[in-house]
Order: structure tokens, then sequence, then C-alpha cells
């Protein structure tokens, strides 16, 4: 449990070593010598940091959290750098801050720029089902990281400046599950195509190829988010039915020594695949939010705390006297059609980039900690 203390200090070290201009944990910017900007991967690191303020009452976190973001927003609630031509889901996902931050700021600019971006999913794209098209260059295509992106912010709008009415987001995840599910082992699909175009899709179920890890851990951590915002009702029960099922096919495929997942999930052991520790702290989180919100079992706190210790046993690396978090797989995608090395194979998921330290991994680690501190305070 020692070693649980080391992570507050390791999170201060890569906030001291960042900026609003630059981030030390968006690998994908720094190798590209990028400044920092309005961006998915800075946006999950920012909803960890908050968490962990609530969770430690350690103000470090909200500060570098507020001042990341008010750089950003202008004082019409505009967001500095937003590419709207691109309609892309990820651009949505950092906004999920704004309400919390509106409420303890009293900025205006928080809940304009909210709004802002509540119009910016109006005019999202859409397949026939109703679905949002993941980005402007993946034409009707549905990702299980778009479920992540865009509905706990869309849920969150409601809530604080919309009127109630979830019945969009529930709609959507019910396709999700409609048309991205696997009967036989209940994993998700990362992507589906409504048009049956995309050259990496099914042309009969317009389906992907493969279980991808961190997928499936996006919409797992997105279906728990839900459960905390959605108020009781037919959508809320509607939802619980799918992730209880989620979680409870996804245990099936954890290791059985470490609690974690495996990057293409159902290929356990197979050359090449590796337990990769980003998707495997979404999953965690999942269940352990899960747990602590009684939507499921008891069990699934222990089987998440089980992958969590599992990370901090095989991922995390103190060499040095330093504190980094390995085995994170730094992207993966599906097209589009100029980049098809992206074609959702076996092979394609293993060849990507294994780095340590980027948001995409840490934010989710960070995330999972809180529910475990949650769990046992005393830890």
């Amino acid at each position: 449990m020692g070693r649980y203390e080391e992570i507050d200090r390791y999170v201060v070290t890569l906030i001291e070593q960042s900026s609003p201009e630059y981030t030390a944990w968006n690998i994908e910017k720094v190798r590209a010598g990028k400044p920092a900007d309005w961006n998915y991967v800075d946006g999950c690191m920012m909803t960890a940091l908050l968490s962990m303020t609530e969770i430690t009452g350690d103000s470090r976190y909200y500060d570098f959290a507020e001042s990341f973001i008010d750089s950003f927003v202008n004082g019409d609630g505009s967001i500095r750098n937003y590419k709207t031509e691109g309609h892309s889901l990820d651009d949505i996902n950092e906004g999920r801050v704004l309400f919390s931050l509106y409420e303890k700021t009293g900025k205006e600019k928080y809940q304009k720029a909210a709004r802002f971006l509540r119009q910016r999913l109006d005019e999202q794209p859409r397949t026939f089902e109703g679905n949002f098209w993941h980005k402007q260059i993946y034409p009707n295509q549905v990702w299980l990281d778009g479920i992540y992106m865009a509905q706990p912010f869309a849920a969150l709008y409601e809530k604080h400046l919309g009127k109630g009415d979830y019945s969009d987001i529930v709609r959507q995840i019910e396709n999700v599950r409609a048309h991205m599910r696997d009967e036989k082992t209940g994993l998700y699909y990362h992507g589906y195509d409504a048009s049956r175009e995309a050259f990496w899709c099914d042309k009969e179920t317009g389906l992907s190829q493969n279980f991808w890890l961190r997928a499936i851990g996006w919409f797992s951590v997105a279906l728990a988010d839900l459960m905390e915002i959605l108020p009781e009702g037919e959508g809320k029960n509607s939802l619980k039915a799918i992730f209880v099922q989620l979680m409870q096919d996804a245990a099936r495929f954890a290791d059985p020594d470490t609690g974690m997942y495996w990057q293409v999930v159902d290929q356990a052991g197979r050359e090449g695949n590796y337990l990769e520790s980003s998707g495997s702290s979404m999953i965690a989180y999942a269940m352990l939010k899960g747990a602590r919100l009684q939507v499921l079992p008891q069990s699934f706190a222990a089987l998440g705390r089980k992958t969590f210790d599992g990370i901090m046993n095989t991922c995390m690396n103190f060499a040095d006297g330093q504190m980094n978090l390995d085995h994170i797989c730094l992207v993966a995608g599906l097209g589009p059609e100029n980049n098809r090395r992206r074609d959702g194979t076996y092979a394609y998921y293993i060849s990507e980039p294994v780095v340590r330290n980027d948001a995409k991994g840490v934010a989710p680690f960070l995330l999972c900690y809180t529910e475990v501190k949650r769990l046992s305070p005393a830890d």
C-alpha cells in the first residue's frame, strides 16, 4: 500500500512540468513538437485532476485544471483553436469540466463555452440510425471512443443547462448495443460503418474486425459516468442493463494473475499481444465506480481493485527515483481512406507505439485511483 502514496507526488511532478501551452502527458503533441490545444487527451487529464482534488483536498490539481481551461475559453464562450469544420467528437470531451468549473468560479464564460459545444453537437452529422459520426473525415462511422467523447458531456449539459431530456443519449447507446456487440463474446467491436463503405469494415455488418481494449474501455467509462449523471427512470435502466452486461462479459477476459486486460481483448497470449494499462485502468474504474454507485454487485469492487493493483505491480516503474506509467498504447484508429495501415486487423493493433506517461493512460489510472480511495480512504 505504501506505493499508493507515490501517486500524488507523481501527478504533482507532471503538473510542474506542464503549462497551458505544453503538457508533459500529451505524448502525441510532444513528439510532434506542437503546442497544447483543445483536445480530448488534455480533457481526460483535466477530469482526472478535478477528481484528484475532490479526493485528496490538494488544491494544486484544481488550480492547474482551472488555469488550463481558462486559457482556452474566450470571454464570449468561444474556444481558442477550436476547429468547427472538423466535426470531431473528440473535441467535445474536454467540455465536461466546464460545469464544475462554473459552479466553483462563477465565470460566465464557462457556461457560454458549454453552450458553444452543445451547438457543435447539434451540428454534428449523424448516421441514418441517428448516431453521431465520429468525425467529418469518418463519414457514417460510429466508434466506441466517441460515446465517451460526447455522451457524458451531453448528459451533463442536459442536467445543468438543458431540459433534462436524455432520450437521444440513451437511443445512441442502444444503437451501439444493437449493432456493435458480439453475441458470442459479449465484447464490442471498435467501429461500425452504417454505410458499409469503409475499407476496414465487413460489408454485411459494417463492423471492424477486432475488440480493441481501449475502445471498450472508453465505452465502459462512459456508461459508468452516465450512471452517476442520469436521473432514475426508464432511460437509466436501459443503460444500466447494457453496463452490467458489459462488465460481466469483460470480466471473463481478465488476466488471472494480474487482473489486467489484453490490447486485443480476446487474444490472450497471442504473439505480440500485451497487457495494456490504459484500457485496463478504464475497465477497473468502471467496475469500481459501478460497485460504489450500487449499479454493479459489490464483487466488482474487488475485481476492479485487483486490476488496479495489477497495473501498479506490472506497469508502474519506480526507477531512478521517478515514477512512470508504462504499457500505454499511444493511439489506434480506423482509417481514414488515405491511411489504410489502420485497418483494424490484429497485426495493426499490436503495431501501434507503446509509450509511458501519456494521459490516455495516466488519466484513467488516476480516476481509478480516486475510486480506490473512495472505497478505502485509509489507503
